[in-house]
């Protein structure tokens, strides 16, 4: 029984656009039969598959961008519940972490979209250049249109020497052997710097810290190893499929980090930096922010002292004349009758003051 028997139908897809463009390729120019449009029609293949994943590219891009934002909070979560291992705590901690991603409308299995649904058509491809040689040789049944003779003339199609067909560990031929290890390497390369492009690049400073960056940062080497161990068992095609898809990813995620950088990363502040460039080149003036000048301090204000209010009079009493009201003391005058009048409306004494003796002058 064989395992992979549901990848038949897409199989038969990826030989039908292969197919195609070769036959396009053939219309613009280039030979027919074994040659290098076999080999460009697998560049065609990853053009079409990369053109219909565009619409899940940027929902892996918003995704990714989600799982940075949330990194402040997923933090604090984690350390909510540090140390505590009973079900209940680890139960609520499932339970705050999910709502945490319906929140920001993300999840950590959105961001490998694309990658998963690359993947049944990496293997339909290996499975179909894989069969080249039973095809070719009648044991094995047609592909599509891949029948024994196409499928003879892709076989005999090489890169740089090294056919199509061509695997690491089952070939003797040493030019061969160093296309291939070649390949390994550009597949590898193309691999680590892609997600370095985009793990170091275009996160937040408060996304890499933390476990999720730890992951991250652990993936990015793990994946290039994991691909230069497995592609010894790759045959030629599938390096060329591999590493042209990675160098696809990589101009794709270039132009979309220089164009809509993360908020915060270091791909934004370079955006701004462009953006001042232009400004200045165009002779265009940025208005200064204007600077609002804080309060050194507040003055502190005096309270205001309640005033004694006057005792209520009787009712029936008259209120107070200004005769009877104090006056100040007047600097007393002589006015040689031996009175004294003083200050209009004060009170007569009675009895007279001597006047002060005049002094006698020389």
């Amino acid at each position: 029984m064989d395992f992979f028997a549901f990848l038949a139908p897409i199989e038969w897809v990826v030989a039908w656009i292969m197919y195609l463009c070769h036959q396009g390729l053939v219309f613009l120019g280039f030979s027919d039969g074994p040659g290098p449009a076999w080999v460009l029609s697998i560049v065609g293949l990853v053009i079409i598959i990369r053109i219909l994943l565009i619409p899940l590219f940027f929902k892996q891009i918003k995704a990714s961008r989600g799982m940075q934002m949330l990194q402040p909070e997923m933090q604090a979560i984690q350390k909510k519940y540090k140390g505590k291992t009973d079900p209940a705590s680890r139960e609520a901690m499932s339970r705050e972490t999910m709502d945490l991603y319906r929140k920001h409308g993300t999840n950590p299995f959105a961001s490998c979209m694309p990658i998963l649904l690359q993947s049944p058509i990496f293997f339909a491809l290996f499975r179909v250049l894989n069969g080249l040689v039973p095809i070719s040789n009648g044991t094995d049944d047609p592909i599509g249109p891949i029948n024994s003779a196409v499928a003879s003339d892709i076989e005999s199609s090489s890169v740089f020497g090294a056919q199509l067909s061509d695997v690491f560990l089952r070939t003797d031929d040493l030019q061969t052997k160093i296309v291939i290890a070649v390949l390994i390497v550009a597949m590898c390369a193309t691999t680590f710097f892609t997600q370095r492009q985009l793990t170091m690049k275009n996160m937040p400073k408060a996304a890499l810290e933390g476990p999720m960056a730890s992951t991250q940062k652990m993936m990015l080497y793990v994946f290039p190893f994991i691909f230069a161990v497995s592609g010894v068992n790759f045959p030629v095609g599938v390096l060329v499929y591999w590493t042209t898809t990675n160098l696809w990813s990589m101009g794709q995620q270039f132009y979309t980090i220089r164009r809509m950088p993360a908020p915060g990363s270091e791909a934004e502040q370079l955006l701004k930096e462009r953006q001042a460039r232009k400004r200045a080149a165009k002779g265009i003036v940025e208005d200064a922010t204007p600077v609002i000048e804080q309060p050194r301090g507040q003055r502190q204000q005096p309270k205001r002292k309640d005033r004694q209010k006057p005792a209520p009079r009787p009712i029936g009493t008259t209120p107070p004349s200004v005769e009877d009201a104090p006056v100040e003391d007047v600097p007393e005058v002589a006015d040689g009758s031996g009175t004294n009048d003083g200050a209009k409306g004060s009170p007569a004494s009675g009895a007279s003051k001597p006047a002060p003796k005049k002094k006698k002058q020389k």
